[in-house]
């Protein structure tokens, strides 16, 4: 017996369960009679709901990530758990690494932990399928699970999430806007919020009507810390007589090799090659010239996602989906037109 099973018995919604569960006023009394009646009858213990009831609550979320190395995510840490500290929550932190038995072992091990929910950090915990992402629809229906810049259609599922689709779109259409179109796009990963930024890549070419060359859209395999591994990649383009006069990147650090190739190579920024990082992360300031880069809105999203956890387990009802726009920020290593 799980809060879905008391929804359906109950023929109440998820959100009501949870509202009845954490002692909220804003159901009616028949309603709450109705859904403790079926707890009663089965002998439900509430896990992630429990603390109206006083029940089983350890006040603690549990957060995972895949890599606490990663820029990106270790901010977003910084951010979500700051933020839960001061509404009184602990945190209970793993990184499980990007293989999705781990990332499954990791959450299940959150669940069996009794946290009061889960944060997923990074949008690498969705897959292309519904089947492969079954392992979090089934922790949901335990605990209430909050993703952090991805999206998922799910009972019990919050997403707070930037329109990468959009922002890159935006990125790309300032490029070809600007007179170039032999664009780079560099990217290194298949993740949810990889796929959103390939389809806006994509979508800007298909609205100026240009041809989506394959040998035009490079992935690296190599090391998210590796600038000086990036930069070997692009002079290895370069060698094999690969032409392009800018260099659209997927996250910052692949634009901080991109300049670095291009210092290299003698190769005038932006004068001869453009290059356009994403994250808008401390990497875009450590350059010279400091790197355009999209900002993804991460603080900002990160309060969101705060805000979403701290309702639903008071019994708000919350919005399942948040979505903010990026925003390109432009500096010295593009002349666009604004």
């Amino acid at each position: 017996m799980n809060i879905y099973d008391i929804s359906k018995q109950a023929g109440v919604s998820i959100a009501t369960v949870s509202r009845v569960l954490n002692g909220s006023p804003n159901v009616k009394p028949s309603t709450r009679r109705k859904v403790m009646d079926i707890i009663d009858q089965y002998g439900y213990t509430p896990n992630a709901f429990a603390r109206g009831l006083g029940l089983d609550t350890m006040n603690s979320i549990g957060i995972i990530c895949a890599d606490s190395s990663d820029l990106y995510l270790s901010k977003a840490i910084y951010y979500i758990e700051g933020n839960l500290r001061k509404n009184g929550y602990n945190c209970i932190l793993t990184c499980s690494g990007y293989n999705h038995d781990d990332k499954e072992a990791a959450l299940a091990m959150m669940i069996n932990r009794r946290v009061d929910a889960v944060i997923l950090v990074g949008s690498n915990y969705i897959e292309a399928d519904d089947e492969t992402n079954r392992y979090i629809m089934n922790a949901a229906a335990q605990s209430p699970v909050f993703l952090l810049n991805a999206s998922m259609d799910c009972p019990n599922v919050f997403c707070a999430t930037c329109d990468d689709f959009k922002a890159m779109q935006d990125a790309a259409l300032a490029l070809i806007d600007s007179g170039i179109t032999d664009i780079l796009y560099l990217y290194n990963s298949h993740s949810y919020s990889g796929r959103r930024k390939l389809g806006g890549y994509r979508s800007a070419c298909e609205i100026r009507k240009l041809d989506i060359a394959q040998d035009l859209m490079q992935f690296y395999e190599g090391s998210h810390e590796d600038i000086d591994g990036v930069c070997r990649f692009l002079c290895g383009l370069r060698a094999q007589g690969l032409v392009f006069r800018a260099v659209l990147a997927s996250e910052d650090m692949l634009a901080a090799g991109a300049v670095k190739y291009a210092k290299k190579n003698g190769i005038a920024i932006p004068d001869e090659l453009s290059v356009i990082g994403y994250n808008n992360s401390l990497l875009t300031t450590c350059s010279d010239p400091e790197i355009t880069s999209v900002d993804n809105k991460l603080e900002a999203l990160c309060f969101q996602l705060v805000r979403t956890c701290i309702g639903v387990l008071n019994g708000e009802k919350m919005p399942p989906k948040i979505i903010y726009s990026g925003e390109l920020v432009h500096k010295g290593t593009t002349r666009l037109v604004h």
